[in-house]
């Protein structure tokens, strides 16, 4: 189902003039209204009468997170308070929070954006949604609320965590849809699958998972213990949260990016704009964001873009799934890796369970990788009590290793924990522990 045909099917000849129209109008209301962005446009000697094509846009500089932190909590807003109907807000694990606002007419285009992403998932106006993110200054929760809503669904909203009260709900009630992180879906599964719960009755169709880097292994994992179909969406917080882009149900080939409100590009690590189908950073521009306008958002994800129409009828430039983010990135004894590949190449070893975490030890110099992976249950069931020495134990060590050798060219420690004894998510996943 595509929610908005008019805006999801336009040419790329009618999408890049409203781009440009709506670059020039934001880039007037930002150096009018933020000191920030009129120094900066200023410096670079560029106006919204300068910007004739969207090529221009190189031009004009980036925005950063720290840019954010500098004009904590509120300048880097375009309108006053007063107008500003709600604020979010990221953890802060890093630093100071990264604090965002929203008009009422932000909030408008949130829901819109957002009933697209549901929609494109398979959501269907008076169907029920189970919502398992969370809720309050995080976006993921209200984020999906309120374009739920907005869309005509009924909406289930069992904030994250409280795994156990989560099964019951999706027992009792029967959504067709679930809206959580892959990592706490997983959990749900498999919790189900250790309660004898049969998940194939309960009539779920679809789930909305995202928030963290994944895989299309983990999405082989999830699909097998909840019977429904995983799509990927991506947001943040900075650029509007939930419903950048979404994939759609139909192909599941990249996630289109709703181009109308956000201009996507690629860049090298040092700015340098890349061509459709490279692999860099993906950069973002607001088109319509009135509170919290932002040029040039470099994300941090590392991902390509395919301009090419997809099959399902849209003709937004589609973005590949995150392969990690560039400050994730682990350099071990000269190999460089993201989790999300270490997670791949640790899914496909079938006597493994699908949980795992990276310890990265730099208390001696060079970073040393340890990789904490888990038997499968059937092949723990098999062992009888854990026995670390055991020689099966010992071989699983060594098939773990050989596996990591031959896809990614590290060889970590390997190390088996006992079943069940890697920490579970009910919410985002923690996979990479440092040791400074």
């Amino acid at each position: 189902m595509i929610w908005n045909p008019g805006a999801e099917t336009l040419s790329r000849k009618e999408l890049t003039a409203l781009q440009l129209e709506r670059l020039r109008t934001t880039l007037q209301w930002a150096s009018e209204r933020i000191a920030f962005y009129r120094e900066a446009l200023a410096a670079a000697r560029v106006t919204p009468e300068s910007i004739r094509s969207l090529d221009d846009l190189q031009r004009i500089p980036f925005t950063v997170k720290a840019h954010l932190r500098e004009h904590y909590p509120f300048g880097l807003f375009a309108v006053p308070l007063a107008q500003v109907s709600r604020i979010h807000a990221s953890s802060g694990t890093r630093g100071k929070p990264t604090v965002v606002g929203y008009t009422k007419n932000d909030l408008q285009v949130w829901r819109e954006v957002m009933a697209r992403s549901l929609a494109a998932a398979g959501a269907e106006p008076g169907q029920l949604i189970q919502i398992a993110y969370g809720y309050g200054l995080f976006t993921g929760g209200l984020g999906f609320h309120d374009a739920a809503e907005y869309m005509g669904l009924t909406v289930v909203p069992a904030s994250s965590g409280n795994t156990l009260r989560q099964i019951m709900l999706l027992q009792d009630f029967r959504p067709q849809g679930l809206a959580c992180t892959p990592s706490f879906a997983l959990h749900i599964g498999e919790s189900m699958r250790e309660q004898g719960v049969d998940a194939s009755t309960l009539g779920l169709r679809y789930g909305l998972f995202g928030a963290e880097p994944w895989t299309e292994e983990l999405r082989h994992k999830i699909e097998a213990v909840l019977f429904l179909t995983a799509v990927d969406f991506y947001g943040l917080s900075e650029i509007i949260g939930p419903g950048v882009a979404v994939e759609c149900a139909e192909v599941r080939s990249g996630l289109h990016i709703n181009e109308d409100h956000f201009l996507p590009e690629i860049v090298d690590t040092a700015g340098k704009a890349l061509p459709p189908g490279t692999e860099g950073e993906l950069v973002l521009t607001t088109l319509t964001k009135e509170a919290l306008p932002a040029f040039r958002y470099r994300t941090g994800d590392v991902t390509s873009l395919n301009p090419e129409p997809c099959k399902c009828g849209r003709t937004t430039v589609r973005m590949a799934r995150i392969k990690g983010r560039t400050d994730d990135m682990l350099i071990i004894k000269g190999v460089n890796v993201y989790p999300s590949q270490v997670e791949a190449a640790l899914l496909a070893v079938e006597d493994l369970a699908p949980h795992y975490q990276l310890v990265v030890d730099r208390t001696h110099g060079f970073p040393n990788l340890e990789v904490h992976v888990e038997p499968a249950e059937r092949v723990a069931q098999r062992w009888g009590r854990f026995d670390p020495t055991h020689p099966e134990v010992a071989a699983l060590r060594h098939k773990v290793g050989d596996r990591l050798r031959a896809a990614l060219a590290l060889n970590p420690e390997i190390v088996i924990e006992a079943p069940r004894t890697i920490p579970r998510s009910e919410g985002k996943a923690v996979r990479v522990i440092e040791r400074k």
